[in-house]
């Protein structure tokens, strides 16, 4: 059903969690629970899947994640700081020892000033370790842009597990 490439990234990420002994949640916005998918596509995910939270509204950022709705509005949804505090969220909110969080502008529309489509925040938390963020801008169109995205949250997410948020 996911192209290949996303499922070997998948199973990556579930091989290092598995050797860690860690659970892993996913926070998404705009790449609409696509990570969780092909995360739980791979038989036994579920040793390691612990939940996926897909917050596409600001208002679901808030209410199931704990983002706070000022810092919505101060920053927008599609930030560093925001993915930080989904990714924080998605650890308070769950059993999971670690999340990765994903906003951002797949387009064709959406874009601000400041802020094109293809921009992309990720979060990675770890439980009781120190939060990151990453930003990355993608080519292309709307698939392809969540493409990438999912592709790019796994392999933070693989890193989490193997080396821990720094």
């Amino acid at each position: 059903m996911l192209p290949e490439d996303v499922l070997d990234r998948a199973r990556a990420v579930l091989a290092a969690f598995d050797a860690a002994g860690l659970r892993l949640a996913t926070a998404e916005s705009c790449t609409g629970g696509l990570i969780a998918a092909a995360l739980t596509e791979i038989a036994g995910s579920s040793s390691v899947v612990e939940r996926g939270f897909v917050t596409y509204s600001n208002e679901a950022k808030t209410e199931l994640l704990g983002v706070p709705s000022d810092l919505i509005g101060r920053v927008g949804a599609v930030s560093a700081e925001v993915a930080e505090a989904m990714a924080a969220g998605a650890v308070a909110h769950s059993r999971a020892d670690a999340a990765v969080a994903v906003t951002g502008i797949a387009g064709p529309g959406g874009a601000t000033p400041g802020k094109p489509v293809g921009l992309v925040y990720f979060g990675v938390a770890r439980r009781g370790g120190a939060l990151r963020h990453e930003r990355r801008v993608f080519e292309g169109d709307r698939s392809a842009v969540r493409r990438a995205a999912v592709l790019f949250a796994l392999e933070l997410a693989a890193g989490v597990a193997a080396q821990g948020v720094r």
